[in-house]
This record gives C-alpha cells, sequence and structure tokens, in this order.
C-alpha cells in the first residue's frame, strides 16, 4: 500500500503523516489508529531531539534507515513512539502525538482503562503508545516491510486543515514550528508550555 515518503528531512514529513494509519496486529487483538498530530525532530540540528549531542545506544534507531521506529521512555512512566525519516546515517525523527482509533476500540479502551472517553484514546504520545500496544520490544520495528505494526496510507488531510505551532512540553527549542495537527479534531492535544522553556532562536 502507498504511504509517504519517509526519506525526507522530520519537518518535511511530520504534516505528510497526518491521516496516514498505524496498525498493530498483537496476539490479543489489532487497533488502528489514524494519525492526527505530530512533532518533527530534526537531529543534532535541533536542541530538542534525543539525538542532538550524538549518537548513543539509546537513539541508535534514529541514525539508520528511514520508516523504523524509535520507541522511548518518557518521564519513566510512558511509551513514546517516533517514525524514523531522512537518511541512513544521519538523524531525523517524527513523533507521534495523537490519533483517532478507527479498528479495535475495545481493545484500545481495554488498555487505556474502560472509563476513558474515544477521543482521549490515543490523544498524547503516551496514549497513543499504549492504546496501540507498542512497548520497549517495538524498537527498531521496520513499518514498512513487517507484519505486525505497519504504517499504510489513509484518508488524504486537506491542506486548509493542517495546523502547525510549537511543540509540546519541550524545554529546549520550544518556540520552533514544528508541530503539525489537524485543525478541530478532539483527539489532538491541549498545548502546554513547558515550567523549564528556555528561550531559543525559532527555526
Amino acid at each position: 500500500m502507498n504511504v509517504v515518503d519517509l526519506a525526507h528531512h522530520a519537518e518535511e514529513v511530520a504534516p505528510k503523516l497526518l491521516g496516514a494509519v498505524l496498525t498493530h496486529e498483537a496476539p490479543e487483538g489489532t487497533v488502528s489508529i489514524t494519525i492526527t498530530e505530530t512533532e518533527a525532530y530534526s537531529g543534532t540540528a535541533d536542541p530538542a531531539s534525543h539525538a542532538y549531542r550524538g549518537r548513543t545506544p539509546r537513539n541508535a534507531v534514529m541514525f539508520g534507515a528511514a520508516g523504523h521506529l524509535y520507541v522511548y521512555r518518557s518521564h519513566g512512566l510512558h511509551w513514546c513512539a517516533n517514525i524514523v525519516t531522512g537518511t541512513d546515517g544521519i538523524a531525523s525523527a517524527v513523533l507521534i502525538r495523537a490519533g483517532r482509533v478507527i479498528e479495535g476500540e475495545d481493545l484500545a479502551r481495554k488498555r487505556r482503562g474502560t472509563k476513558v472517553e474515544s477521543p482521549r484514546l490515543a490523544r498524547g504520545p503516551g496514549n497513543f503508545c499504549q492504546a496501540l500496544g507498542i512497548t520497549a520490544e517495538h524498537n527498531g520495528a521496520a513499518l514498512l516491510t513487517g507484519t505486525s505494526i505497519v504504517l499504510s496510507e489513509g484518508e488524504p488531510v486537506p491542506a486548509a486543515l493542517i495546523r502547525v505551532g510549537p511543540r509540546v512540553g519541550v524545554s529546549r527549542a520550544h518556540d520552533w514550528q514544528h508541530r503539525f495537527y489537524i485543525a478541530d479534531d478532539p483527539t489532538v492535544s491541549a498545548y502546554r508550555l513547558s515550567p523549564r522553556a528556555k528561550p531559543s532562536g525559532g527555526a
């Protein structure tokens, strides 16, 4: 199935991932989520990127080929998923911030909590991963050639509905306009400025 061309800079790919679908076929069932919010992280050129200070065992996947999943633990609590973009050897990735569950809602709700409302099932990067069942074991997963977690083309999002703004909750380069989301979509997370945000030059 046709998908977004990921072999470009993260800030070019991030808006094009809106409307694309991530599907995870797990032993307990299948969940598919349409992506509604993303953030671009530009590797060693981006103070907010995990790759800013160079390659480490933790961020090695970011320096690999486009189309793989980079999964990390946030604040010791939640798993977050990034889609690696760009050129092999140069770190670049798009954080998946939110989405709309389009298949397997019962399983997603079981993972997230039975009282969680539908728009909140995959709102926020940690909730997105929890609803989809993504954990550390999926770090490095091939999204274009694999079988359990697959990135596929969804319904195109009209350019008029795509909004751009600063990234959520980062302390460095917080004012960079690298967050992309679908306007008026109830699954999109609220903007929040980090209390540790430092002044920076916008990119």
